[in-house]
């Protein structure tokens, strides 16, 4: 039975004979229902409509070729192939098989017309196509009888195009009957912006009646398509929305209203203002705070531009509330950073701050997780280690997740269960420093509130940043020797250049060697990712410190580390990153009160998205500009980092090129939530399915 791939109900007779093998390989391309078929789109499409004379035919194209068998001949010696040569009396065809049967031997006799589809290619003895698609025609000589274009599916070890044809046609055909492909976009959405029904659209998806029609669907212009991509996204929202729902619903969370004398203590002590994007942050997240329903409201903004401020600000309102608060970020560098800045602004102020890492000696860790559990710490940094079950919390009343869209489903939602009280859930104040473009973060957050800050404190200093080829390297160093001899500081981050971490760090050390030889006198210190946390402590509080003038680094210190001295950073092999990263790691500089540069050192030749990559970072020190160019170039994945996680998957609809229609989306999933929850179900369960669970934890 087909449903041995999960809630699998099968409305037409034939499937209960289906060999398991192929449901496994089903499974495999995300059909675990019969409604999937109908959702497995072409790749592209074979032009069946016109036959192809061989004398027009050129090396490159795919194209519908008929012509009369010459020759028939297996040549070869170990491996074997069959090879066939057709003329259709402009031109001669050699068709050529490797793998082949007895019979198929049989059916290629000479005189016999053919009918094949395929790549042509240029071979030893003219041109060729391998392993063509290809039947013997009618003695009538009249041509293809299958006239249109075929479609060319995603597929899997195992399962051919002429199996997904057979089982997608039957499916269209209970569609059309009304058996199956519910129609569950509203009429008047769909006359607003000019869209088919659902059944009308999948018939022509999976069988275009002209060549016009394959290239707009190809293209995804075609009102069928878009039809189907608003759904995609319409379902998407809704489980945001209905999962944002389920848990402010699920337990209320505490009301964290103080009488404000922490924070007045603390204002009083700090040697800057806050901006205005600040306080409006601030009073936004206030807010939230002092309502029972739980806060989930992400707060981002460009490098620099204080978010660290309104994290402290939350934690304090929640400390003199009477609550605890967990700050969870991705690095134990990252982690350890934040609690040093706690430490330093809250310490003065009578808050207990203390952090939880890996590497803590086994009695420290168990003195921590005793006076968290007694409520004694109130605020605790850690990474990961918070997640662990012996970890409990007296009364935890708000969880700060620092750069979230480094941490999966299950680890950011983990620490709503631990708030030390059956009845309650804590707050969520998610922060990131990737500028994110709004209709990018309203629509993969529209689970979360979200705020930017879209202001840097007065008086940072533009940074100026130079494109230039490593075999200049000789002028970067000599670069590096003046700064430093004029007391100021400078990084040299060696980028991945391999994929493996234990490359990465050699790599990195030899640099470090390298620079050490070359700038004699300076002190030059080296961190990665592979040194034990107490080492990088150790190197990074001697940079931090002014010790050493040369920082020799990966991308550990990508977010989080503030040395305002360091006003120079060398990149090398920019080019291999994209502009979240570069922005993130150039975010490093220009801290402090001297003018900062950052060199981008490449390796060329560089192709043109590098070098547009580059050219931006020239021109521009917007985070959300560089966001969005980098949205264009490398899609929503990458910039929110969720490749691995498997958030934010689509199957149809593109984020870069889709956004016109991320209004309607956002104003139809309110009305559909108000009006339609039986709606709201099936098109979950349609694009979603078994994947929403993942987003319950």
């Amino acid at each position: 039975m087909i449903t041995a791939v999960g809630a699998l109900e099968a409305p037409f007779t034939g499937w209960e004979n289906l060999n398991p093998h192929r449901v496994a390989r089903l499974a495999r391309l995300g059909i675990r229902r019969v409604e999937d078929l109908l959702f497995h789109l072409p790749l592209r499409y074979e032009d069946w409509s016109t036959i192809l004379p061989l004398e027009h035919a050129r090396p490159g194209q795919s194209a519908l070729v008929a012509g009369v068998v010459e020759l028939v001949e297996v040549v070869g010696g170990r491996r074997r192939q069959l090879l066939c040569r057709i003329s259709d009396g402009t031109g001669r065809l050699t068709l050529q098989f490797f793998h082949f049967y007895s019979n198929q031997r049989k059916r290629l006799q000479a005189g016999v017309r053919l009918l094949c589809y395929g790549e042509v290619r240029s071979g030893p003895a003219g041109l060729q196509m391998v392993h063509p698609q290809w039947r013997v025609l009618a003695t009538d000589r009249s041509g293809s009888s299958e006239k249109g274009f075929k479609p060319v599916y995603p597929s899997t070890e195992g399962l051919d195009q002429a199996f997904l044809r057979r089982l997608i046609h039957r499916a269209l055909g209970e569609a059309m009957a009304g058996r199956m492909g519910d129609e569950l976009l509203p009429r008047r959405l769909r006359e607003e912006l000019g869209l088919p029904k659902l059944v009308d659209a999948l018939r022509l998806l999976h069988a275009p009646t002209s060549a016009e029609a394959a290239s707009e669907l190809m293209a995804r212009r075609h009102p069928a398509v878009r039809r189907i991509i608003l759904e995609e996204l319409l379902a998407h929202r809704l489980s945001l929305l209905r999962l944002r729902g389920r848990r402010q619903l699920a337990k209320p969370a505490p009301t964290l209203q103080g009488t404000g004398a922490l924070l007045e203590a603390w204002f009083a002590r700090l040697p800057f203002r806050l901006t205005l994007a600040q306080r409006r942050v601030m009073r936004e997240v206030a807010k939230d705070m002092g309502q029972a329903r739980p806060m989930l409201r992400l707060v981002q903004g460009d490098v620099g531009c204080g978010k660290t401020v309104i994290a402290a600000l939350a934690a304090l309102t929640t400390v003199e509330a009477g609550w605890q608060v967990a700050f969870m970020a991705p690095t134990e560098l990252l982690a350890e950073q934040h609690y040093r800045t706690f430490q330093r602004w809250l310490a003065p102020l009578g808050v207990e701050t203390a952090w939880l890492t890996g590497r803590l000696t086994p009695s420290g860790r168990r003195d921590h997780i005793k006076r968290l559990a007694s409520g004694e710490i109130r605020v605790v940094m850690g990474t990961h280690a918070l997640f662990q079950e012996q970890v409990v919390f007296n009364r935890l009343g708000l969880a700060i997740v620092d750069e979230q869209h480094r941490f999966g489903v299950h680890q950011r939602l983990a620490l709503k269960n631990k708030s030390g009280m059956e009845e309650v859930q804590p707050h969520q104040l998610i922060m990131t420093a990737t500028p994110i473009p709004r209709t990018l973060a309203m629509t993969a957050f529209a689970d979360l509130d979200v705020s930017v800050i879209d202001e840097l404190p007065p008086g940072r200093k533009p940074i100026t940043t130079v494109a230039i080829s490593d075999a200049r390297r000789g002028q970067v160093i000599e670069r590096i020797r003046h700064a430093c001899a004029e007391g100021r500081q400078a990084y040299w981050v060696c980028t991945r250049v391999e994929e493996s971490e234990a490359c990465q760090t050699e790599a990195a050390e030899a640099t470090a060697q390298r620079l050490r030889e070359s700038l004699p006198e300076l002190r030059v210190g080296l961190v990665h990712g592979r040194m034990k946390g107490v080492e990088k402590e150790t190197v990074m509080a001697a940079f931090e410190a002014g010790e050493l003038q040369l920082l020799v680094a990966t991308t550990v210190i990508e977010v989080g580390v503030d040395v305002p001295n360091a006003s120079l950073m060398v990149i090398e092999n920019a080019e291999r990153f994209g502009l979240a990263q570069l922005h993130q790691l150039r975010g490093r500089i220009g801290r402090g009160a001297a003018a900062s540069s950052c060199v981008l050192m490449y390796h060329g030749p560089l192709s043109q998205a590098a070098q547009a990559r580059l050219a931006i970072l020239r021109y521009t020190q917007d985070g959300f500009r560089i966001a969005q160019r980098d949205l264009e170039l490398r899609g929503p994945g990458e910039l929110l980092g969720t490749r691995q996680t498997g958030e934010l998957h689509y199957r149809v609809a593109d984020l870069r090129r889709d956004t016109d229609l991320l209004p309607q989306v956002r104003r139809w999933a309110a009305i559909l939530l108000r009006g339609c929850p039986d709606r709201v179900d099936a098109l979950i369960t349609r694009w979603i399915g078994e994947a929403e669970r993942y987003a319950r934890v």
